[in-house]
């Protein structure tokens, strides 16, 4: 669905969000869903190079019609908290717990897309008290293993470093090149702004994140109930490495969704539905049903 303002510009109707200030960590940007009363959490992670509205927007209304559903945008992603610090994934997971501190929330599930997947995986493993179960979707427990892959990813950490000098018609360009140029053409304005408000210093800093991150080593203990929704025609996360994760997992159910890499905002007739049954699986698996009205 889409609304036009004054100006003619399309946008998806989406749900209430505002800034929020994270004691000690920044102030980062949330959209927030009620959900029906005592409804079951779910905390949306998303992509590289993505914000929460523009990997989630899809899914924020047929979600909340079932789930109390929070959004966050990730440090340097759109309104996401802005640090001199490098970029870690750790620290996405810590900021995602910290949003849930503020609302009051102890338990949820997380629900990661793409790097929100290793994100998701991380708030289990450095919180595993608040965490009732896991959705994973287009994702892996590691992103490189070829020599052009790890090619591929320390040339972001060269890119990151100029971005650290460059003055602001240098990041501009940057902006352009790695990601808008290719983009305006398909997109409506409102996801082109909401791309442009990128700290590429700090987005770039994150592919070399994911390039590091692997959680092989412990991703046989994680002990909560957990979906992987496989991407099946996935040409950014390999098929493979997404059978491997949900091999990985012990007692883990998988979803497939004929789709691309994109396939949350090009197939949501078809990621939508799946994402919907696979969250119910978690929560089925996991108990948290929300009880009947008493009499």
């Amino acid at each position: 669905m889409a609304i036009r303002d004054g100006g003619g510009v399309s946008s998806p109707i989406l749900p209430p969000g505002a800034a929020m200030e994270l004691p000690g960590r920044g102030t980062t940007f949330v959209r927030h869903v009620e959900g029906p009363p005592g409804a079951p959490t779910l905390v949306l992670l998303h992509g590289w190079t993505a914000t929460a509205d523009l990997n989630w927007f899809t899914t924020y209304h047929p979600l909340g019609r079932q789930y109390r559903v929070i959004a966050i945008d990730h440090r340097g992603h759109g309104r996401g908290i802005r640090s001199k610090k490098q970029f870690r994934l750790e620290d996405c997971a810590d900021d995602a717990v910290a949003v849930c501190d503020v609302l009051g929330i102890e338990r949820f599930i997380p629900v990661g897309y793409s790097m929100g997947g290793p994100i998701a995986q991380l708030i289990w493993r450095q919180h595993p008290e608040r965490v009732a179960g896991l959705v994973l979707c287009a994702t892996s427990g590691y992103f490189v293993t070829s020599r052009e892959e790890r090619m591929s990813f320390l040339g972001l950490s060269g890119l990151a470093a100029v971005a650290r000098l460059t003055p602001l018609q240098a990041r501009r360009w940057l902006t352009a090149q790695l990601y808008l140029q290719r983009k305006t053409e398909q997109w409506e304005p409102w996801a082109v702004q909401e791309a442009s408000m990128h700290d590429w210093r700090m987005v770039l800093e994150a592919g070399k994140a994911i390039g590091s991150f692997s959680s092989r080593p412990w991703l046989g203990e994680v002990d909560v109930p957990t979906s992987v929704v496989i991407t099946m025609r996935d040409r950014v996360v390999p098929v493979r490495r997404q059978v491997r994760l949900f091999e990985s997992i012990k007692g883990a159910e998988a979803f497939r969704v004929d789709g691309d890499h994109d396939a949350v905002v090009a197939n949501a007739d078809r990621f939508v539905p799946t994402l919907l049954r696979a969250a119910h699986s978690v929560i089925e698996r996991a108990d948290l049903r929300t009880p009947a009205p008493t009499a």
